[in-house]
């Protein structure tokens, strides 16, 4: 471990001293296979094997033994009977649920009795779902509390069964994205449980969210309040440290756990994708799931007791029946860990760089697998669909799939840093902007620049491009902006290198 710290924490780039030789060339321009050839990157980036320690990690990735593959052609036909149940399940529960929400507008008070028992096909509809998914039967242990003693439920999150069952079971008030709204049918759905959204990376929206919780849970004519409060799914094999909105109101909480007991396949929804696990679960005899109600644990009445140890307290409790460790690390601190331990690559990066890094991957909304598609990644680089943006995400696209981890978005973006030449092509790429040698740089001169790179980009695409270069926010691009910008998103060199190869400037280096 000391060996991981050690690597978080030395310089970016060496102390010596590179020697820069600029070669002229005649030759026309052209897009490089490789958009970070001309600082040096001629080998790409190795991405080592998952770390063991990785908690998102889906234990059967791969179907192996002779039973398994026997299993799976024995079930084939079941699986084909099973989606289609599951296709019909989902149809009638949308059509039920727009039944109840037809007219509805007065969505800030709670749901009126009558279309809450409309709710009752969506809800069956919903069970129906889970025995397409070979959950015949559900063990359950103790009940849930009276909603008036318990306002608030929290689970750990293995899977996205859990909340279809608890739908089924509870029909409670959650707390998702906002980025669910818009997903066909489940936008539907969620909305009928009059749901609270939130965008994590919003303080003010965080701050909302906590607030509509608090009422929520304080009017006992709404349903209960769910969260799941660890914030992602895992693999269950420890709880990672809770989120702070479930138990900042104060309210008596309920702990759940929720189990899935296997032998051949592993139903957690770490790093896997939907429509494999929806595909294994078909072709399963029977999927087990075991769901326990815990007793309440309510904040300390003879003393101030803050939601962090709140949450402590409650994870210890959920941890220990689960029989598994409680940590104080959150699914960011895991990715950073997990890179930190691959000591074999190097990342030579200072601790808040990594964290950077890991904020930018978080804004590109990552699936619950870990991934990034390519109209994501366009969209937090203020990009548009072109040929060297596909290049870019292809350079960190190492496996060719189409998307991207968070490890192969650090390590990429870590090894484009630790060029030799990086610095000097920045400096370099900011005076070949600055035109007339104002010291700052136009919304117009970066559309020259990068016109080369990414031609047609129409008056939206080019503010938004010049916004994140401008850092400060006073209308222009300064050489500390500049640098900064290029710093924090290092992969945007990229788009300089046609200017720079415009002017006959070609990178070597000898150390």
């Amino acid at each position: 471990m000391a060996e991981a710290e050690h690597s978080l924490t030395t310089p970016l780039l060496s102390d010596h001293q590179s020697h820069l030789t600029l070669t002229i060339h005649d030759d026309h321009p052209h897009p490089p296979d490789n958009p970070f050839a001309f600082i040096g990157s001629n080998d790409g980036f190795e991405v080592p094997e998952t770390s063991t320690m990785d908690p998102f990690r889906n234990h059967t990735l791969k179907i192996e033994g002779i039973y398994e593959w026997m299993k799976i052609l024995i079930c084939l036909p079941i699986a084909a009977v099973r989606l289609v149940l599951f296709g019909l399940c989902l149809m009638v529960g949308y059509l039920a649920t727009l039944l109840a929400l037809q007219g509805w507008k007065d969505r800030q008070n709670p749901m009126p009795k009558w279309r809450c028992r409309v709710m009752w096909i969506t809800r069956l509809s919903a069970r129906a779902i889970l025995f397409s998914f070979g959950y015949h039967w559900i063990k359950r242990r103790g009940k849930p509390a009276p909603r008036e003693i318990a306002p608030v439920v929290v689970s750990n999150h293995v899977s996205y069964v859990d909340p279809i069952f608890f739908f089924y079971e509870l029909f409670p008030t959650i707390v998702s994205s906002e980025s669910h709204d818009s997903m066909p049918f489940v936008g539907t759905i969620i909305r009928a449980m009059q749901v609270i959204y939130v965008d994590r990376f919003s303080r003010s929206s965080r701050k909302h969210a906590v607030n509509e919780i608090k009422r929520k849970a304080s009017y006992n004519q709404f349903p209960r309040v769910l969260l799941f409060p660890e914030g992602t799914t895992s693999n269950g094999r420890l709880i990672l440290s809770f989120q702070l909105g479930a138990f900042i109101p104060g309210y008596p909480v309920q702990p759940v756990i929720v189990r899935y007991p296997y032998i051949h396949f592993d139903q957690s929804w770490g790093n896997i994708t939907i429509a494999k696990l929806m595909f294994r679960m078909f072709t399963q005899f029977h999927n087990f799931m075991e769901v326990e109600y815990l007793p309440l644990v309510s904040p300390y009445e003879n003393q101030k007791e803050n939601a962090i140890h709140f949450a402590q307290r409650t994870g210890h409790v959920i941890a220990s029946a689960l029989n598994v460790p409680q940590t104080s690390y959150s699914y960011g601190d895991f990715m950073l860990l997990a890179k930190a331990a691959e000591s074999k690559q190097s990342l030579h990066l200072r601790a808040l760089e990594a964290v950077e890094f890991l904020e930018i991957f978080l804004s590109m909304n990552p699936n619950p697998s870990g991934y990034v598609e390519f109209r994501d990644f366009l969209r937090v680089l203020r990009l548009k669909p072109c040929g060297i943006c596909e290049k870019m995400f292809g350079f960190i696209d190492v496996q060719k799939v189409g998307k991207i981890t968070f490890k192969q978005f650090l390590l990429g973006s870590a090894h484009i840093l630790k060029q030799p030449l990086f610095e000097h092509a920045c400096e370099l790429a900011f005076s070949e902007c600055d035109i007339n040698g104002k010291n700052y740089i136009s919304e117009q001169d970066l559309q020259d620049a990068v016109s080369l790179s990414i031609p047609n980009m129409n008056g939206d695409e080019m503010n938004g491009l010049f916004s994140l270069f401008d850092v400060d926010n006073d209308g222009r691009i300064s050489k500390n902006d500049f640098v900064y910008c290029l710093r924090r998103y290092p992969l945007l060199i990229a788009l300089f290198a046609l200017k720079l190869a415009a002017q006959k400037f070609f990178f070597t280096s000898s150390s």
